[in-house]
């Protein structure tokens, strides 16, 4: 079966926000920089340098989180309504700590509770503009 895989674009900050999320969903991230890219093989940042061309984020059953610096060759990003990504934890404390290391310099849109369909939830807009969903449901095993 296939997996989902957000893919996220930045301005620029691609390796900050990264390193964030590394820091509160644990991993280790794995960076491509636009100046990695072979002089023979054309590219869209001419300027190559350390923006971030690809960065994946391994997380549990295969998935990853991936993002890059978008180009400007491609124009400016549009950061925020456009992408919610839903975590759904193994345990409430770890949906908890989660929840909460993400809200962290961002605004929680809705605050983490249980929820009328039983299973707790939040959710919120990081500091770096991007939705996210924390869903902990004990009955989804």
């Amino acid at each position: 079966m296939a997996s989902i895989n957000p893919y996220l674009n930045f301005s620029g900050n691609c390796e900050e926000a990264f390193e964030f999320y590394r820091s509160v969903l644990g991993g280790e991230i794995d960076i491509q920089r636009f100046s990695d890219v072979p002089a023979d093989v054309p590219s869209q940042e001419p300027e190559g340098g350390d923006k971030v061309m690809h960065v994946a984020l391994p997380m549990a059953n295969g998935q990853m989180l991936m993002g890059s610096d978008r180009p400007a060759t491609m124009g400016p990003t549009t950061p925020g309504d456009n992408v919610q990504i839903n975590v759904r934890p193994d345990s409430s404390e770890e949906a908890r700590r989660i929840f909460d290391g993400l809200a962290e310099g961002g605004q929680i849109t809705m605050p983490y509770e249980q929820a009328f369909w039983g299973a707790e939830f939040g959710m919120l807009t990081d500091r770096f503009g991007i939705n996210w969903m924390v869903n902990y449901d004990s009955e989804a095993g």
